[in-house]
């Protein structure tokens, strides 16, 4: 198992329940029994661990008491989850929604899941006045959007995607029978783009509502393998904000309603986010069953055999995300040569995504310098990158080298993640822990709510 992770209450309260092999009803009930009043139910628990709610201090006490855990730990992440929460402002309804409708989908795919949308509420702000010429993206406009999300982040690119998927949604709204049963599969690959995008800048809310959105399209469609890309897509959001229980289920839902359509690059892909949210929640079973699945899907993968949407997976990405699952699972050895050849290749977030678990994975060998050299350089990648999702576990890691920080090369890292924070898309987790001083607004010198980038020059902060 994972050693607990105390960024957000949520996930800890889960690792440390897990870790003592209790189910949420039997923490309810030792929680009844140490405060001496029937007063927690497991439904309490359940909103605890998904972040709908965080316990108060008289609780957060009672649970370091159960738990056995130090009552500072959990204060420490209940702070955190106050000011962050496990998607942002507003996520746990984007969450809750989806997690409902994927259930709908998996009970009956051929439920009609589809209303006549509206405009989408992830365009960017001030953008929804403006009429949009032409239709929805074709294939051609996708598969450059795709392009150049391989070479740049979401901070860049949100915009562009929520303009896409816009378009995508209004030309359905007018479209009659036919000409929607071919709209359809566009809107759905348009919205899955749009929320890998809006994850990527840091705005996870927008992306769980272009997910959500996303599955709509893909099961109006009648495309189950679209749909589970879309959730798997989704879980893989949820585990990198804090929430692998939200992650596991969405990543399970997809697995059940693709399988039988999907081909095997998407079914091991799909196993793979199973594997990765499982480790991440303390579930080192159920990890190393979905790894061993995914390693005897992927040998039957060929070539160009998959569809266009999933262009980039190859068995490099698929080795590395095996590796990612193996440092999750406290086993970084195997995992290390996995990781060093993702980092190859001159994709800038890619390096930086994988940078940061071989870091993880060296300092869980004790090998701390080896771990903030690798890290600093996956520092660098992630500003070039302007991605969230590659900036947040090497904000994380300043944490997991507290034990460390009298040495050298654990203090450069500090200086270099402190100079390195203006330039990293401002994603729940990668801004500053302490709150700005009295009389500034956001902590940057750009004025409110800008973020410095390289070359001088301000941008708006992504607000998701």
């Amino acid at each position: 198992m994972t050693p607990p992770d105390p960024r957000l209450l949520g996930p800890l309260i889960a690792q440390l329940r897990l870790a003592r092999g209790w189910s949420q009803q039997r923490l309810a009930a030792e929680l009844c029994a140490a405060s001496g009043a029937a007063t927690v139910t497991r439904h309490e628990i359940s909103r605890w661990e998904r972040q709908a709610r965080v316990p108060g201090d008289r609780w957060l006490r009672r649970l370091a008491l159960v738990l056995d855990a130090p009552a500072g730990l959990l204060v420490e992440a209940a702070g955190r989850s106050r000011h962050h929460g496990p998607v942002g402002a507003g996520g746990s309804r984007s969450r809750s929604a989806l997690l409902a409708l994927a259930q709908r989908w998996v009970a009956d795919p051929h439920a009609p899941l589809l209303v006549a949308p509206a405009a989408h509420r992830s365009a960017p702000a001030g953008a929804t006045g403006r009429s949009d010429p032409g239709g929805p993206a074709g294939p051609g406009e996708l598969a450059e959007l795709r392009r150049l999300d391989d070479l740049t982040g979401g901070a860049d690119l949100a915009p562009a995607g929520a303009y896409r998927l816009r378009r995508a949604v209004r030309a359905l709204a007018g479209a009659g029978p036919a000409e929607r049963r071919r709209l359809l599969p566009v809107l759905a690959e348009t919205a899955q783009l749009a929320g890998w995008l809006h994850a990527d800048a840091g705005e996870p809310t927008a992306g769980l509502d272009a997910y959500r959105l996303g599955l709509r399209a893909a099961a109006a469609a009648g495309d189950p393998a679209l749909a589970g890309h879309v959730l798997g897509s989704a879980s893989h959001l949820l585990a990198g904000a804090g929430d692998p229980e939200g992650a596991l289920l969405l990543a399970r839902t997809a697995y059940a309603g693709a399988r039988r359509s999907a081909g095997p690059g998407l079914r091991a892909l799909l196993l793979h986010r199973v594997a990765l949210a499982a480790a991440l929640g303390g579930r080192a079973r159920a990890a190393r069953q979905a790894l061993d699945a995914a390693r005897r899907t992927a040998g039957a993968v060929e070539p160009g055999a998959e569809p266009a949407w999933l262009y980039w997976l190859d068995d490099t990405e698929l080795a590395a995300m095996t590796g990612r699952a193996l440092v999750a699972l406290g086993r970084p050895r195997p995992a290390l040569p996995l990781l060093r050849a993702a980092r190859r290749g001159g994709r800038p977030r890619r390096a930086a995504v994988y940078g940061g678990w071989l870091a993880r994975g060296l300092l869980q060998l004790g090998e701390v310098e080896q771990a903030c050299a690798v890290a600093g350089a996956a520092l660098l990648d992630a500003v070039r990158a302007g991605s969230a999702r590659a900036a947040t576990p090497l904000v994380e890691l300043e944490r997991r080298l507290a034990a460390h920080r009298t040495e050298p090369a654990v203090r450069r890292y500090a200086a270099l993640l402190a100079d390195a924070r203006g330039f990293l898309p401002r994603g729940p987790a990668t801004a500053p822990s302490r709150p700005p001083a009295p009389g500034r607004r956001g902590g940057t010198s750009g004025g409110a709510g800008a973020t410095r980038r390289p070359g001088g020059g301000t941008r708006p902060t992504p607000t998701g």
